[in-house]
């Protein structure tokens, strides 16, 4: 494999970063047409295009990995094809097909296989899938014309400053989306929805925000782009929800968690159970598992403090390393997570 010897691996932010090709698929006239390989990073589309005024946008976030061994591979692509799919639906878009979504996503790693990062500095190629209305519309009513993209950009690790633990923030002014809306699905305007309340939890210091269900404001939600999960005991709790995204990283951390010895248990979680848990984390693909010292319900002046000495949870640790592991290749793939290349 080709290395891109302008890059040092070690230093990489969590950002975009030029690769050399992105790839694109168009669906017109009721059909998927020819995979096209793109040099340009710039795209082409009308001005009433539906995915600019309707919100007929969805995307996927995905890493490959170079692993222990040198081979590439890409961490349960099956679950985003299916996910991206989901999201289509839901917001009547024309899905992807899973083996053309996976098709693509091997073509546009192999294309920009100098951007990958070696195995031990702690960085990974990420995949962002793509795909928004094109035809122009001005009714309210969805497009008749897609495109589907992957580009893929090298990131660092998530931590900077190490495998710490941050403070979080509750605020019921804000929700993240509706009960029977689209936050069960990849959508642009889910992450729109958070900017505000994201923002004004930064300014006060906190990491991000934990949102509540949106209807009774009594349950926890989501972690700002991320699923929450906690450890309580001999268990791992995680939200349940119309409103919540499926995270796949939650979905093999909690494997991973089975595997451990651990119970498994989706469903609502009260806030004020958060006095009971030993442990808490957000986790999605950008962080793996990113650990939580404490939590502040400020409409109601209450912290609850996760950690009590300021380092992250064994069992959080444990997760977190266990499927860093299988997604480098330093240990069996049992559940078969990995595709090569």
């Amino acid at each position: 494999m080709a290395m891109n010897e302008n890059i040092d691996w070690n230093r990489l932010p969590f950002g975009y970063h030029k690769t050399d090709y992105n790839v694109r698929c168009v669906f017109t006239d009721g059909a998927w047409g020819d995979i096209e390989v793109h040099d340009d990073e710039m795209l082409t589309i009308h001005m009433a295009a539906t995915c600019l005024h309707y919100g007929q946008d969805i995307f996927e976030g995905q890493k490959a990995f170079c692993g222990v061994d040198g081979k590439v591979r890409l961490f349960r692509i099956e679950e985003n094809a299916r996910r991206i799919h989901s999201s289509a639906l839901g917001i009547m878009m024309e899905p992807i097909p899973e083996e053309l979504f996976i098709e693509m996503a091997r073509k546009v790693v192999k294309l920009n296989e100098r951007f990958i990062p070696p195995y031990g500095t702690g960085s990974s190629l990420y995949l962002r899938p793509l795909e928004i209305g094109i035809s122009p519309q001005v009714g309210v009513r969805p497009a008749t014309d897609y495109m589907f993209l992957i580009f893929v950009t090298p990131v660092g690790p998530y931590f900077k400053d190490g495998f710490k633990p941050t403070k979080v923030a509750i605020y019921r002014e804000y929700d993240r989306a509706a009960p029977c809306g689209t936050g069960r699905w990849k959508v642009g305007g889910n992450y729109a929805g958070g900017l505000v309340a994201t923002a004004r939890a930064k300014q006060a210091g906190y990491s991000a925000v934990l949102f509540l269900d949106p209807k009774e404001k009594l349950y926890l939600d989501e972690c700002g782009p991320a699923n929450f999960f906690a450890i309580k005991g001999n268990k791992y709790i995680t939200p349940k929800s119309n409103s919540i995204l499926p995270s796949v990283t939650n979905a093999s951390l909690q494997q991973i968690a089975r595997d451990m010895g651990l119970e498994v248990e989706c469903r609502p979680i009260p806030v004020e159970e958060l006095a009971e848990v030993d442990e808490a984390a957000e986790c999605g693909t950008a962080a793996v598992a990113a650990p939580i010292s404490q939590i502040d319900d400020i409409d109601r002046g209450i912290s609850y403090v996760i950690s009590k000495d300021g380092n992250p949870g064994p069992v959080t640790t444990e997760l977190y390393h266990r499927l860093q592991a299988i997604q480098r290749g330093e240990v069996p793939d049992t559940h078969g997570w990995m595709t090569e290349l």
